[in-house]
């Protein structure tokens, strides 16, 4: 397993990165707009430590983040998503979205902290259980 970044919604992205990269000091390492879901990703990161990332997520569309809304997730790499999902399971761990697409899963730690588990590589070939299981909850 390796840590590959920790997620936070920001309602303004050009003040935020001037927080997090004027004034913080860390590097934007690039940027994803996604028109279709309407948001983009800033990956940001230490100037000495690409290793250790800040995922910035701005939705297009204003929402007001309460409650924690703001701190998305963190995020894990896994060898086989397929096999780490059904050790989480076996340990009485729901799986909040079933890696249906062979490539992301999430869970919820027993505080509610939501942690992405992304499959290393390619997406795995798409296989039952798993692309028939639904949503469980928040994710």
């Amino acid at each position: 397993m390796k840590y590959l970044h920790t997620m936070v919604r920001v309602s303004d992205l050009d003040k935020s990165l001037e927080f997090y990269c004027d004034n913080l000091g860390l590097i934007e390492l690039y940027r994803r707009d996604n028109d279709v879901g309407r948001f983009t990703l800033a990956f940001l990161c230490a100037p000495d430590d690409t290793s250790a990332q800040v995922e910035l997520t701005y939705n297009w569309d204003f929402e007001e983040y309460s409650g924690g809304r703001n701190f998305g997730h963190l995020a894990y790499e896994v060898k086989d998503i397929y096999k780490t999902c059904d050790r989480l399971m076996k340990g009485g761990v729901t799986v909040n979205r079933p890696p249906r697409d062979g490539r992301m899963a999430f869970v919820r730690s027993p505080d509610n902290i939501s942690i992405e588990l992304l499959q290393k590589g390619q997406a795995l070939p798409l296989i039952e259980p798993w692309i028939s299981m639904p949503n469980v909850g928040e994710w």
